[in-house]
């Protein structure tokens, strides 16, 4: 399984840029996008399913509300709170759902997250797929920022698919069967490419 890193990230970038003169375009306008990596804590799990369907905003917010309050963001601290004390750290009925049952997951040892690291992409999916409120984009998320696997494209972003279409010049309407045809040109590294097209979101935005 290929993994991407400080050594090879620019490299890697630079690839790309030569088969794919728009994510050149990219690198050329804004420089190389940062690595976005986070450690295989129960914690960063936490930190994606806050980040679901909200502003990178918001769920910081919430994460760091959180943390101030228990310290140590652990599954066990996790189990030990009510529904208002994780409300009060902005968790949505929902998210609580969610959070508790990584919490659960971890605490019984149906999921070890040090063990993830050895296995495939596909595997990492469906065993995190296990745990109630994980879907496609928090296993994305994941396998880019903790796992740092090279081949990921995660289809359920909505930024990096505004970005795709943006420097393609492709109308909003096109379909996710365009985008993932476009996508196979960047394979094996299109976890890459998804860097670049946040890369470009964020800063083109700042204009």
């Amino acid at each position: 399984m290929r993994r991407f890193h400080k050594q090879n990230f620019k490299k890697l970038c630079n690839q790309l840029g030569q088969s794919d003169q728009e994510l050149q375009g990219i690198i050329t306008t804004y420089g190389y996008p940062p690595i976005w990596t986070r450690p295989n804590h129960f914690a960063s799990l936490i930190h994606i399913i806050l980040e679901q369907q909200v502003s990178l905003a918001s769920a910081k917010a919430a994460f760091i509300k959180l943390e101030e309050y228990v310290g140590d963001i652990n599954a066990t601290a996790i189990l030990k709170l009510s529904d208002e004390e994780l409300r009060n750290c902005y968790f949505s009925r929902q998210k609580t759902i969610y959070a508790r049952e990584l919490a659960k997951a971890i605490k019984n040892g149906s999921l070890s997250l040090e063990e993830l690291e050895t296995k495939d992409d596909d595997v990492v999916r469906e065993e995190l797929k296990k745990v109630k409120g994980i879907g496609d984009w928090t296993v994305d998320i994941y396998l880019l920022f903790v796992l740092q696997r090279c081949d990921v494209f995660p289809t359920g972003d909505l930024a990096m698919i505004k970005s795709l279409k943006q420097i393609k010049k492709l109308p909003t309407s096109t379909d996710k069967e365009k985008l993932l045809e476009i996508a196979e040109g960047w394979k094996p590294y299109r976890s890459l490419a998804t860097y670049l097209l946040w890369h470009h979101y964020l800063e083109s935005r700042k204009k």
